[in-house]
C-alpha cells in the first residue's frame, strides 16, 4: 500500500536520478587520440590512445598503422577516415586515407605530394578538397576528395618563390608550413617561414583549386609557422618559429585580407639567453574564446596568453613546463578542460588541467611513453 501510495512521487526522482546518470557516463566517455610521429628509429607509423576526461588521464598509445614519418594528421569532417602526411612503407611522400575501424586504421589509398614531404594536412569543412604544405619543397598543394572519404586526384601544386632572407640559413628560400581554410571556406592561409608572410589563397572547395589572392607579413625574421583563426572569425593568430612570438592580425573575411595589429614575445629573451635551441611549434585558442596557447621547443614550456575581448589583444598570463623534451605539438579536448603536450624528444605525452577562469595549466600527474610524438588529434 504504501510503496504504491509513493510511486508517482520517486518515479520522476528515479527518472531524474537515470538522466544525470546517463549525462555523467556521456561526460565521461573516453576520447580517441590519434599520434602522429616524425622518422625517427623509434617510432613505426601512427600510434592511438584513449584519453579518460574524467581523471584526466590517457591510456598506453598502441601502434595503428604502419607508416615512415606520418607527422601530421587531419580526419574528415563526417566520415570516419584519417588523412596521414609521409610515406607509405617503401613508398614515397604521399597523402594516405585510412579507414578508422574499431580504433585501429586501414589503408584506403594514397596519392604522392610531388614536391617532396609535406609538414601539414587539413580538410575543408565540406569534406571535398585537401591541402597540404610542403616545408622543404616551400609549396602548398591541392587534392580532391571522393563521397566516401578516400583521395582523388592532386588539383594544385603551387610553389613559393624567393625568402626574405633576414634569418640565414633558415629563410634563404620559401619554406611553407601549414595550410588553414578560413571560417566562411573562401580562403586558404599558408604560413610560409621562407618568406616571413601568409600567402592568402582563394578556395574553390567543390573543384579543389586555388586561386593567389594575397598575403599577410609578419614582423622581419619572424618565421611565421602555424596559425589559428579565433571563434569570432575576425582575429588570426600567427605563430612565429624563428623570434618565438605572436602576431596578431585583424581579419576582413569578405576581402580576404588580414593587417597586423600586435607582436607579443612568447619567452622573455633573457629566458632564453642561455638555450642552444629555441624555436615555437604549436598554436591553438582556447574553445572559449578567452585564451590562447603556443609551444616553445629548448625552453620545453607553453606559454598561456589572456585574449582581450574588446580588440583580440594578447598578454601573458603564465609559462608552464611540459614536463617533457620539445614540445613539437599538443591540443586542447574539444570541451576545453585539458590540454595534452607531446615531448618529441622525450617520448612522452603530459596532461594539464586547464582551468576556464584563468586559462592557467596544472599538471596533472599523468604521462605515457609514445615514440617521438608530433601531431596529438583527437578523434570526432
Amino acid at each position: 500500500m504504501q510503496i504504491t501510495h509513493l510511486r508517482p512521487v520517486f518515479l520522476p526522482v528515479l527518472l531524474t536520478l537515470f538522466l544525470m546518470g546517463s549525462v555523467s557516463m556521456a561526460d565521461n566517455d573516453s576520447l580517441d587520440v590519434w599520434i602522429g610521429t616524425s622518422a625517427s628509429p623509434q617510432s613505426e607509423g601512427i600510434y592511438h590512445a584513449t584519453f579518460d576526461p574524467a581523471q584526466g588521464k590517457l591510456s598506453p598509445s598502441k601502434l595503428v598503422a604502419k607508416m615512415i614519418g606520418p607527422g601530421f594528421l587531419a580526419q574528415h569532417p563526417t566520415l570516419d577516415v584519417l588523412y596521414a602526411v609521409g610515406r607509405p612503407v617503401d613508398g614515397e611522400p604521399s597523402v594516405v586515407a585510412f579507414a578508422i575501424e574499431n580504433n585501429q586504421l586501414r589503408q584506403i589509398n594514397a596519392v604522392a605530394v610531388g614536391d617532396g614531404d609535406a609538414c601539414h594536412v587539413s580538410v575543408d569543412p565540406t569534406g571535398k578538397t585537401l591541402l597540404t604544405a610542403q616545408y622543404g619543397g616551400g609549396s602548398v598543394a591541392a587534392f580532391g576528395l571522393n563521397s566516401d572519404g578516400s583521395l582523388a586526384e592532386r588539383t594544385e601544386l603551387i610553389d613559393h618563390e624567393g625568402g626574405s632572407g633576414v634569418v640565414a640559413g633558415r629563410q634563404n628560400s620559401s619554406h611553407a608550413h601549414y595550410a588553414g581554410i578560413s571560417p566562411n571556406n573562401q580562403f586558404a592561409l599558408v604560413p610560409d617561414l621562407g618568406l616571413d608572410k601568409v600567402m592568402i589563397y582563394r578556395l574553390d572547395p567543390e573543384t579543389a583549386k586555388l586561386t593567389q589572392h594575397g598575403f599577410g607579413k609578419v614582423p622581419a625574421g619572424g618565421g611565421p609557422r602555424h596559425m589559428k583563426f579565433h571563434s569570432n572569425g575576425k582575429w588570426i593568430y600567427v605563430l612565429n618559429e624563428l623570434s618565438l612570438s605572436v602576431t596578431l592580425f585583424d581579419w576582413d573575411a569578405d576581402a580576404g585580407k588580414m593587417t597586423p595589429r600586435q607582436t607579443i614575445p612568447a619567452v622573455p629573451k633573457q629566458a632564453l639567453a642561455k638555450e642552444k635551441f629555441k624555436s615555437a611549434s604549436e598554436i591553438i585558442v582556447h574553445p572559449n574564446g578567452k585564451f590562447l596557447y603556443s609551444a616553445n621547443r629548448g625552453h620545453d614550456t607553453i606559454t598561456v596568453y589572456r585574449i582581450d575581448g574588446s580588440n583580440g589583444e594578447l598578454s601573458v598570463i603564465e609559462i608552464e613546463n611540459i614536463r617533457g623534451a620539445t614540445p613539437r605539438n599538443f591540443n586542447i579536448t574539444p570541451d576545453g578542460k585539458w590540454l595534452l603536450a607531446a615531448g618529441q624528444d622525450s617520448n612522452t605525452v603530459a596532461t594539464f588541467a586547464i582551468n576556464d577562469s584563468t586559462g592557467e595549466l596544472t599538471y596533472n600527474q599523468n604521462v605515457i611513453n609514445s615514440p617521438s610524438p608530433i601531431c596529438l588529434l583527437f578523434g570526432r
